[in-house]
Protein backbone atom coordinates (compact mmCIF):
# COMPACT_ATOMS: atom_id res chain seq x y z
CA UNK A 1 0.00 0.00 0.00
CA UNK A 2 1.56 3.27 -0.65
CA UNK A 3 1.93 5.79 2.17
CA UNK A 4 0.62 9.41 1.43
CA UNK A 5 2.13 12.46 3.48
CA UNK A 6 1.30 15.76 2.99
CA UNK A 7 2.80 19.12 3.37
CA UNK A 8 1.29 22.54 4.51
CA UNK A 9 1.73 25.53 3.41
CA UNK A 10 0.35 28.65 5.71
CA UNK A 11 0.35 32.62 4.79
CA UNK A 12 0.83 33.42 8.62
CA UNK A 13 1.02 36.81 7.83
CA UNK A 14 -2.86 37.15 6.30
CA UNK A 15 -3.81 34.38 9.69
CA UNK A 16 -6.10 35.98 12.07
CA UNK A 17 -6.01 32.57 14.70
CA UNK A 18 -9.56 31.67 14.30
CA UNK A 19 -8.10 27.74 15.44
CA UNK A 20 -10.81 26.03 12.91
CA UNK A 21 -8.07 24.64 11.09
CA UNK A 22 -5.86 22.78 14.21
CA UNK A 23 -9.82 21.74 15.21
CA UNK A 24 -10.38 20.25 11.52
CA UNK A 25 -6.71 18.38 11.73
CA UNK A 26 -7.49 14.52 12.46
CA UNK A 27 -3.08 14.10 13.06
CA UNK A 28 -2.79 17.26 14.77
CA UNK A 29 -0.49 18.39 12.70
CA UNK A 30 -1.72 21.84 13.02
CA UNK A 31 -1.28 24.66 16.35
CA UNK A 32 -1.29 27.87 17.16
CA UNK A 33 1.72 30.13 17.63
CA UNK A 34 2.99 32.29 20.32
CA UNK A 35 4.14 34.61 18.12
CA UNK A 36 1.86 37.59 16.50
CA UNK A 37 1.85 38.15 13.01
CA UNK A 38 2.15 42.18 11.40
CA UNK A 39 -2.11 42.19 11.87
CA UNK A 40 -1.65 41.55 15.79
CA UNK A 41 -3.43 38.00 15.68
CA UNK A 42 -1.38 34.74 16.26
CA UNK A 43 -1.62 32.20 13.45
CA UNK A 44 -1.25 28.65 12.57
CA UNK A 45 1.89 26.71 12.52
CA UNK A 46 2.94 23.13 11.71
CA UNK A 47 4.20 21.05 14.60
CA UNK A 48 4.87 17.81 13.34
CA UNK A 49 5.23 16.02 9.94
CA UNK A 50 2.24 13.45 10.51
CA UNK A 51 -0.10 14.97 8.01
CA UNK A 52 -1.70 12.96 5.47
CA UNK A 53 -3.05 15.56 2.95
CA UNK A 54 -6.87 15.29 3.66
CA UNK A 55 -6.99 19.46 3.59
CA UNK A 56 -8.75 19.73 5.66
CA UNK A 57 -7.56 22.74 7.22
CA UNK A 58 -7.90 24.11 4.12
CA UNK A 59 -11.75 23.64 3.31
CA UNK A 60 -12.29 24.95 7.06
CA UNK A 61 -10.03 28.32 6.68
CA UNK A 62 -12.12 31.14 6.35
CA UNK A 63 -9.47 33.15 4.79
CA UNK A 64 -8.64 30.18 2.48
CA UNK A 65 -4.25 31.27 3.31
CA UNK A 66 -3.75 27.05 3.47
CA UNK A 67 -2.42 25.06 0.56
CA UNK A 68 -1.92 21.76 0.95
CA UNK A 69 0.13 19.37 -1.21
CA UNK A 70 0.06 15.86 -1.40
CA UNK A 71 2.63 13.33 -1.81
CA UNK A 72 2.58 9.70 -2.38
CA UNK A 73 5.08 7.47 -1.90
CA UNK A 74 4.75 4.27 -3.72
CA UNK A 75 6.73 0.95 -2.81
CA UNK A 76 9.09 -0.10 -5.44
CA UNK A 77 8.44 -3.57 -6.90
CA UNK A 78 11.18 -5.58 -7.06
CA UNK A 79 11.62 -8.49 -10.02
CA UNK A 80 13.44 -11.28 -10.19
CA UNK A 81 14.97 -11.88 -13.65
CA UNK A 82 15.97 -15.40 -15.15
Amino acid sequence: MAKVQGDIIIDIQKCKGCELCIDSCPEETLSLSGKINQKGYQYAIIVNQTCTGCANCALVCPEAIITVYRKVEKKQVVTKTA
